[in-house]
């Protein structure tokens, strides 16, 4: 089978391929962190990734339902907490504003929220913090470029498809033992995928039963995230909510892809101009979580978790409301929660701040 010809370097691979070719080979994570963060020409500081004409559609853009049910969640935490005024009520990569507008449209509904709420969103690309500001008007809020810009105080943290651009390494195993996966060079200069020698000892993530073939991913930067989200949790009471897609099985596995214009590609084109993602390790997310004193609930696939806020009844009263729209609401809807979709890719897990010990589980979880 003939291979579909390759995508011409863009300058960031170009300058990628050159440091190769002095110092060796890199680290799959290594690779990934100069494509996404490379605050020249990295992904995340110089694209517009969402919409139709970005390289990928998250749940806030598909229906409004799923933003109105997480400011339900939110708000029904915020009330299971004492209602804490001040309170801080944080995003991690909040795309275009959809998700935390749809959210706020809820959350401000309830008595005395809109007077306590100090509203933060963490981002890092210009055009996207410009989005928010747009999708959010009047609303008062604060942009920062890291969660440890954010001032102390009782919080709740959303972070929707946040975990799934942490940088990767990945393991092979081989006839001989294990090895890393590396980016290096072809024979025409252009990045390809290798292994690196045999380690010493198997990494960490692998599993007894690995066979011959078998790839481990770990994220190197999960534990520091887990941190520093615990940290604010362990000084103020306050949840956090986590929806991403990855894996609960265990199973061994190569997740690691590129998105460009809505389509999968070679991972290693179009360097800078693609999203690069990998699967979120929900065992080792609750793993960190727990190490760090926090209490975790979940993970609920997606389908389980939006059903469980009431998203057909919503969908239902939308459709009342709206007949012309039944269509439209009936499709994104099953997006949302259709098992061969993102109801079944999705999971949603919450950490909670030792401090939260007599409000019992938050809804849906």
């Amino acid at each position: 089978m003939t291979l579909p010809e390759r995508a011409p370097p863009t300058g960031l691979e170009t300058r990628l391929a050159r440091m190769i070719a002095a110092c060796g080979p890199i680290s799959i994570d290594a690779f990934m962190a100069q494509a996404l963060y490379d605050p020249q020409a990295g992904y995340y500081a110089t694209q517009q990734p969402l919409g139709s004409r970005g390289d990928f559609t998250t749940s806030p853009e598909i229906s409004q339902i799923f933003g109105e049910l997480i400011g339900l969640w939110v708000a029904q935490s915020w009330l299971d907490l004492g209602s804490p005024s001040p309170f801080h009520l944080i995003e991690l990569g909040p795309g275009r504003g959809t998700l935390m507008a749809d959210m706020l449209r809820v959350c401000t509904r309830v008595p005395g929220f809109k007077a306590a709420l100090r509203l933060h969103l963490v981002e890092t690309n210009p055009a996207l913090s410009e989005a928010q500001r747009t999708a959010l008007g009047v609303a008062p809020a604060h942009w920062h470029e890291t969660l440890n810009d954010v001032p102390d105080g009782d919080s709740f943290i959303i972070a929707n498809e946040f975990l799934d651009c942490l940088p990767v390494r990945q393991y092979v195993r081989g006839e001989q033992g294990w090895h890393e996966k590396l980016v290096g060079l072809d024979a025409e200069e252009r990045l390809t995928f290798g292994l690196g020698p045999v380690m010493p000892e198997p990494p960490a993530c692998a599993q007894p039963d690995d066979g011959v073939g078998a790839v481990r991913e770990v994220a190197p930067g999960l534990p520091s995230l887990v941190e520093t989200i615990a940290k604010r949790l362990r000084t103020g009471c306050g949840r956090a909510l986590i929806i991403d897609y990855g894996d609960v099985s265990g199973q061994a596995g190569d997740s690691f892809q590129a998105l460009y214009r809505h389509q999968k590609i070679h991972a290693l084109d179009h360097v800078g101009e693609a999203d690069l993602t990998a699967h979120v390790d929900f065992a080792a997310l609750i793993s960190c979580a727990k190490a760090c004193g926090l209490g975790t609930s979940g993970p609920a696939s997606q389908r389980q978790f939006l059903q469980s806020l009431g998203i057909e009844a919503r969908r239902d009263a939308l459709i009342h409301a709206n007949p012309h729209c039944e269509s439209d609401l009936t499709r994104s809807v099953e997006r949302l929660i259709g098992e061969a979709h993102m109801g079944g890719l999705f999971h949603a897990v919450a950490l909670e701040s030792p401090l939260n010990a007599a409000a019992g589980p938050p809804i849906g979880l």
